[in-house]
């Protein structure tokens, strides 16, 4: 598989559910597979929060973040399926977001980015797979962040496809409006934040950048995956700076805010009702975000709400939130299966 390569999509006159409408709208995308098997056999792949649309075809010298589960053979075979990876709305990676120009000011959105919704993230990404003359995907995998909008495509347009993948994911939004003050505050504190206009200054922000994402790769992990390398203490630091630091440099804070914001805010439970696709739900044992306990009690929720199938699968790893990343070898074979009874074998007959 050669290296990807990271597309746009364009469009116009973008209408939130807010009652705000973006003039211009930019989905960066990465895809894997060949285009002709769009229409019948695409499968949806969705990053998590703080993460970018390059999931696979980067090989050793540039691996995507799901590199061993996306290829030829592979679990998401790309001998069967055609894979389109999309940018979240409102993240750093090529989709519009804060860090984004304003049509009607030429600076970027800033803290002046409209709200934004679950349900707005799909919408834009539906839009995508139009162009892309998809009707109904053969199935949609979404990792942390995106398998919230795993869930949102569920409950939201169930016709729209054959089977979903939430992975180390829930139901519904950690935290409260508080951990967005948190994290606004966290910023605040940069010399040139300047209320989160800081584009022109931006004093004190990579340092804030580089300790957030510290924290953040020890909540997911990380730092285990060092020591089992056989890093020392100070390496281990060493390592986890290094990371947080690459990071800093291509992350925009208000999209952090903004995406946070609308996290918080997700809840598909209550349309639990509304899912037709069978559903594999994909949880790690030591997983600090999203913990096994959530598992069977969320595809009860299903089976009772819906009526549908849902299984669940649990991931024992050591490697906390990164372990579908880290020990994608453990549960490859659970994704290949359920894409092969539910996606693959009804993608051959005609929808």
């Amino acid at each position: 598989m050669s290296d990807a390569t990271v597309e746009k999509f364009s469009t116009a006159d973008f209408p939130l559910q807010s009652g705000e409408t973006l003039a211009e709208l930019d989905i960066a995308y990465e895809t894997y597979g060949d285009p002709a098997n769009a229409p019948a056999n695409t499968i949806l792949l969705l990053h998590g929060y703080t993460s970018n649309p390059h999931a696979g075809g980067g090989g050793p010298r540039n691996p995507g973040w799901w590199e061993g589960l996306i290829g030829s053979g592979c679990a998401i075979d790309t001998d069967q399926y055609f894979v389109i990876s999309p940018n979240m709305l409102g993240s750093s990676y090529g989709t519009t977001g804060p860090g984004s120009k304003a049509p009607a000011t030429g600076h970027p959105y800033g803290p002046s980015f409209p709200d934004i919704s679950t349900r707005d993230m799909i919408d834009a990404h539906r839009l995508l797979l139009n162009h892309f003359g998809v009707r109904k995907m053969a199935a949609i995998v979404g990792y942390s962040y995106g398998g919230y909008l795993t869930f949102q495509w569920g409950v939201t347009y169930p016709e729209r496809m054959r089977c979903l993948v939430p992975v180390a994911t829930g139901f519904t939004g950690r935290g409260d409006e508080s951990s967005v003050r948190d994290l606004e505050r966290h910023f605040e504190a940069a010399p040139g934040w300047n209320g989160g206009d800081f584009y022109d200054d931006d004093e004190g922000i990579e340092e804030a950048l580089i300790e957030f994402r510290t924290n953040v790769l020890l909540s997911y992990g990380v730092d285990r995956e060092l020591w089992d390398k056989g890093l020392s203490e100070e390496k281990v630091a060493a390592g986890l700076r290094k990371q947080a630091k690459a990071w800093a440099k291509t992350f925009d804070p208000n999209s952090l805010i903004a995406l946070r914001r609308c996290a918080v805010r997700f809840n598909a439970k209550p349309e639990a009702a509304n899912i037709k696709a069978p559903l594999l739900y994909i949880l790690a044992t030591t997983d600090k975000l999203f913990g096994p306990e959530l598992g069977e009690p969320t595809v009860e929720h299903i089976r009772t709400a819906a009526g549908s199938k849902a299984e669940y699968f649990e991931l024992d790893s050591p490697y906390g939130h990164r372990a579908p990343s880290v020990d994608w070898e453990k549960w490859g074979d659970a994704l290949r299966q359920f894409l092969d009874t539910h996606a693959m074998i009804r993608a051959q007959a005609a929808e």
